[in-house]
Order: C-alpha cells, then sequence, then structure tokens
C-alpha cells in the first residue's frame, strides 16, 4: 500500500476527467504531477504541484486549472478538505479513516509494507568492494561494502532483480608483490629471518600464510630462484587472502552472489574481443595523445598509442587502451569486464569505488554506453573517507595490518549492525567521522541506539500488554477497532508511516540508501516524541488499564511503527533489537 501513490491516482484521474469534459487539453504530459508531503505539516497531509505543472502547457492559470480540480477531489471519501494556496498548490486533508485504515493494512502487509514493484524486475549488478587481494579490508573497505550491500538490498526491496557483484583485482603487480612478501613469511616459518624490504607487505597477516607455505612445500622452495615459485605462490596467496576478505565480508554481514576475476581477463582473449567490439564501431585507433594540461612531466614525450575515442561518448580525452610497447593499460581490462557485464543481459550497471577514483567516472561511463549501444546506464558511486577517532581522538593503526585500521578491527569494537547504521548515516560522497566512543553511546545523539530503542520499546509494550492478558498479536491488532485512533498526535506517527513505500521510491530511485537511515531516525523520533506526551497525557499510552479495545488499536499503531522500523533496519543489514540492555 503507497497512500501517496493512491492519492496521486486519484489527482490523476481527475486530471483526465476535467480533460474528457474540456476544461483541459486533451493529451497533456501528466508525468511530472506529484503529490507529496507539505513543506508545513499545518498546511494539511499532502499537497499536488499538478496546477502548477500544467498551467504553461494548458495555456491556464495555475489557480484556475487548481479550482476546478479542489472540487473534484473534495468529491472523494477519502478527502476531508482539499483547497488552493497560493498561486496554485492544492493542499489535501485525508479523513482519519483512511490514516486508521492505513494501519491496519501495515500490520496485514507486515515485512512486505513498502515494497515496490517500481523496478519492474529489471536486472542490476551492483559491483561493491573490489578490494586488492593483497590483505585484510581497512576501515575504508567498510563503508563501501556497507554501502553497496544497502543499496542492494534496497533495489531487491524496490522490485529490481539485484546480482553483489566482487572484481578480484589479481591480475596486476600488487599480486606479485603479494608473493614475494608471503615468501618472506614463508622463509621465517622456515626459521629464517624474513627480507621485509621496502615496497613488501608488512602485516602479520601473511605469518600463518607462510605456515600454510611451509606445510605444503616443506623447505623445498627455499633455494630455487624467484622464477620458479612465483607464479604458484601467487595464487595459493592470493586465495588465501580471498578467504580473508570473504570472512571480513561475512562479519560485516555481506554476502556476494558473484566474484569475477581480473586475471582471467588475460590471455584468454576476452580484452581483444572487447577491443575488437570497440574497433568495429569505430572508436579504436593509433594515435597520439595531447600534453596533460598544466605543468608538463619532464619525462613527457608524445608516442603513439593505440586509444579508445571517449571524447565520443562524453569524455574530456580519449584513454589509450594499449602502450606504445604494445602492454596492455590499466584500463584495458575495466573495459573487457564492463563487456562481460554488458554481455550477461544487465540491464543497469552500477560501480562502487573509492572517492581517489573519481578520474575513472567519465571514461568507465563513456565505455559501457559504447558496448552497450547507450542501452545500459552506469551509475558510478563514489564513497569518501571515514575518519576513526576514539574519545575524540584519532584511532590508532592495526599492527596486525601493518598500516592500516582492518575491518575487523571496527566490527569487533562497535559491533556489524552499530558499524553498518553508522555508515550510513552521511551521504556516500560526503566524509563520515566514526568515533568508536560516540557509537556506543545510549542517547538520542546516537542514531543506531535511538532508532532500536523504539522498536525496543514496541516490542516492550507487546510483551507487558500480552502478560495483562490482552491479545495483541498481529491477526489481532489488524482487526482492531481503529477508530478509537483520533487523536491528532496518533495521526501524525500514522503519516509518518505513510512516508515510507515513498521513501523507498525515492531512496531507491536516487541510488541512495542513506535516506533509509535518516527516515528511521525521524520515524524513531515520532515514536519517542508520542511516548513522552503519554507521560503527561494518560489517554496517549499504548495500554488503557481496564480498556482492552482501546489498547489494542494503540498497541496497532505501534506496532505498525515496528513494523516499519524493522523493514528499513533489514534493508540497512541491521538486527532490530527487541530489548535493550
Amino acid at each position: 500500500m503507497n497512500l501517496f501513490s493512491d492519492i496521486r491516482g486519484l489527482v490523476i484521474a481527475s486530471l483526465e476527467a476535467m480533460a474528457a469534459d474540456g476544461l483541459l487539453p486533451a493529451g497533456l504530459d501528466l508525468a511530472n504531477v506529484a503529490v507529496e508531503p507539505p513543506r508545513d505539516a499545518g498546511h494539511g497531509d499532502m499537497a499536488t504541484n499538478a496546477a502548477m505543472v500544467l498551467a504553461k502547457p494548458a495555456g491556464a492559470k495555475p489557480r484556475d486549472i487548481a479550482e476546478a480540480l479542489v472540487g473534484r477531489l473534495a468529491a472523494d471519501p477519502r478527502i476531508a478538505e482539499a483547497e488552493v494556496a497560493g498561486p496554485g498548490f492544492i493542499n489535501l486533508r485525508l479523513v482519519p479513516g483512511v490514516w486508521q485504515g492505513l494501519i491496519a493494512q501495515v500490520i496485514r502487509d507486515g515485512a512486505g509494507y513498502g515494497r515496490s514493484d517500481m523496478g519492474q524486475g529489471a536486472k542490476v549488478n551492483v559491483e561493491f568492494v573490489s578490494a586488492n587481494p593483497t590483505g585484510p579490508m581497512h576501515v575504508g573497505h567498510v563503508r563501501g561494502a556497507v554501502f553497496g550491500d544497502a543499496l542492494a538490498a534496497l533495489l531487491d526491496f524496490a522490485g529490481h532483480a539485484v546480482t553483489r557483484e566482487y572484481y578480484i583485482n589479481d591480475g596486476g603487480a600488487q599480486v606479485d608483490v603479494l608473493a614475494r612478501s608471503a615468501y618472506e613469511r614463508y622463509r621465517e616459518a622456515n626459521g629464517l629471518d624474513p627480507e621485509i624490504r621496502e615496497g613488501l607487505y608488512p602485516g602479520d597477516y601473511l605469518i600463518p600464510v607462510g605456515e600454510a607455505l611451509k606445510q605444503k612445500y616443506g623447505a623445498s622452495l627455499l633455494d630455487k630462484p624467484e622464477a620458479e615459485w612465483l607464479a604458484e605462490l601467487r595464487e595459493f596467496a592470493t586465495e588465501a587472502m580471498m578467504e580473508m576478505i570473504r570472512g571480513d565480508l561475512a562479519a560485516l554481514g555481506v554476502h556476494m552472489d558473484v566474484y569475477s576475476s581480473e586475471k582471467s581477463l588475460y590471455g584468454t582473449g576476452k580484452i581483444e574481443a572487447a577491443i575488437e567490439q570497440l574497433r568495429g564501431m569505430g572508436l579504436i585507433y593509433e594515435g597520439v595523445l595531447e600534453p596533460p594540461k598544466g605543468k608538463v612531466p619532464d619525462d613527457w614525450e608524445p608516442r603513439e598509442q593505440t586509444l579508445f575515442r571517449s571524447t565520443s561518448h562524453g569524455d574530456d580525452v580519449d584513454r589509450p587502451v594499449k602502450k606504445s610497447d604494445g602492454a596492455w593499460t590499466y584500463f584495458a581490462p575495466d573495459i573487457a569486464y564492463h563487456y562481460d557485464k554488458v554481455s550477461r543481459g544487465f540491464d543497469q550497471l552500477i560501480d562502487v569505488l573509492g572517492a581517489d577514483h573519481g578520474g575513472y567516472v567519465k571514461r568507465l561511463k563513456a565505455v559501457v554506453a559504447a558496448l552497450s549501444d547507450n542501452r545500459v546506464p552506469l551509475d558510478v558511486k563514489l564513497i569518501q573517507l571515514v575518519k576513526l577517532f576514539k574519545n575524540g581522538e584519532p584511532f590508532k593503526m592495526s599492527k596486525r595490518a601493518g598500516t592500516f585500521v582492518t575491518l575487523r578491527d571496527v566490527v569487533e569494537q562497535a559491533g556489524a549492525d552499530v558499524t553498518r547504521f553508522m555508515m550510513l548515516t552521511r551521504k556516500n560522497d560526503a566524509a563520515l567521522d566514526f568515533d568508536f566512543a560516540k557509537v556506543l553511546e545510549q542517547s538520542k545523539d546516537n542514531p543506531v541506539f535511538y532508532v532500536q530503542y523504539a522498536h525496543a520499546r514496541v516490542c516492550s509494550v507487546i510483551r507487558k500488554a500480552a502478560e495483562a492478558g490482552i491479545h495483541c498479536d498481529d491477526a489481532t491488532l489488524a482487526v482492531a477497532d481503529l477508530s478509537r485512533l483520533d487523536h491528532p498526535a496518533e495521526m501524525e506517527l500514522a503519516r509518518r508511516i505513510a512516508e515510507w513505500p515513498r521513501l523507498v521510491e525515492i531512496a531507491a530511485r536516487g541510488h541512495e540508501p542513506h535516506r533509509v537511515a535518516f527516515y528511521l531516525y525521524d520515524l524513531a523520533s515520532d515514536l519517542h516524541t508520542h511516548w513522552n506526551r503519554g507521560n503527561e497525557d494518560t489517554s496517549l499510552r499504548f495500554v488503557q488499564e481496564g480498556e482492552v479495545e482501546t489498547s489494542q488499536a494503540k498497541i496497532a499503531l505501534a506496532r505498525a511503527v515496528a513494523v516499519v522500523i524493522s523493514a528499513g533496519l533489514g534493508i540497512l543489514g541491521v538486527t532490530p533489537a527487541e530489548e535493550m540492555r
């Protein structure tokens, strides 16, 4: 049930009737007609811009359209009042029965309330994390992992068919460095002093890998040249790191559907096939790029390269795909990987990347546009940095990792639920401060506690009511006499609940899961405010002594809040609390 969508349907039907009666031109585009909460709640329950957006194409004054429209809207039994405001906006008030019916429907729908068919089953690939398989995940990966997972859950909730994907960057020089670093830990496991020279990975996390190598090879590799062990150790160490990364993700509650390997693109003809596809479109050519803008590096010289004509699809400059020495650039496997995703039949691609990859956005969008003939949109979401603090002081580095704070450090100290929620309390492209002391506070300033506490309060009400002999299972609450909910404060809470389906569609359309966290905080705040009102006005308390039917109606309102909080937390990957410790 989407009450805003239902009332918009009423507005659209009324406009179409006006056109049929000759009061509006036929064939008007009604796509931009919206029904949304008014900016000032005192103006009503909902507002529509219909007259404002149709005035120009209809060749009429917006207020004239509005005055004709309000009469038709007011005739609907759901509308208590329709009035024109300002130059032509229309404010609507709904009869209490609409809000009471909503509460019953939320309880009947349960976890399905707010689900949408907006996506119409469109296949969406969300690629996120994609950390180099050279060590444990760090705090920067935490935010990208939470964002990508929550976005995938949000899109699924809004009716898309979602695939979560991790791209393993195992085709570059960094995995050779990993193999050499693991070899030194292998030497250490055999009683020799490791030579962790500059450029190798110093973290203790490779010690178990060295021990595993000793178990497999004994001392047989110690006297062999690098050329004989590098490839095998590269594969062994990469798989060990990916096992660690899968464990890190699981600790955060993230599970991928697909793991794709960069290495699988080399030597298999996949890169060549993607480049040839572009060449057939006239988008690959041999040429010389202009020197970089600004100060030209001393070692820069004009060299003929194989280039992708990305400027034909919105990029600033054409991009090299093959160097003058014949080696592929870093961009070439990216082209092949995105060609593979397009070939798998996805209707939309989403890449979640670190903020340091901002320079790649235009070229990636250009290549996807070219390879899909502009059929498949690519949205690149950049994740800004996370700054860690403890009691206001910067959090120290991890000895285990060597140079950074690991994902496990964060989860072990704060917990997966707290970590996930807090990572979504800012928009993805805004920096985020994460203070371990503050995120564990039990106060209104800690949003995850505040939302969890609201859910736990409702659970407490239901437990106490049951102990008092009041039947308050969902089946009973859904058929309770909700006409007993008539206080303005109760209607206010119902109005917030009604916004949930609309919020889901807005957040899904914009790929903005942080909106869910913001909404849940507002809903929790409304619940806590209502609870506190009950301390002064006992008629607002959820349990009314000696009045079973009234209690059931009021508990139904609280239960509807809990249903929405649970659904929203489910999207964020957070477990709803039934009691607070």
